[in-house]
């Protein structure tokens, strides 16, 4: 079973990346956030769940 975040933490990563977003220059924002998905990747340690993952951001774009 993987670990869930509440609402509130759910919130917390969701304005960190706002953040990071805004940090980082603006033509640089699709590598930064390729980066972040291949950290968590790493740390997350499961290829077929970050496939799953992946295909779940695609819903409702």
């Amino acid at each position: 079973m993987h670990p869930t975040l509440t609402l509130n933490g759910l919130e917390a990563v969701y304005d960190c990346l706002a953040e990071t977003l805004d940090q980082a220059p603006p033509e640089k924002s699709e590598l930064l956030l390729a980066k972040l998905a291949l950290l968590l990747a790493q740390d997350l340690g499961d290829a077929d769940r970050f496939a799953a993952l992946a295909q779940a951001a695609l819903q409702d774009l």
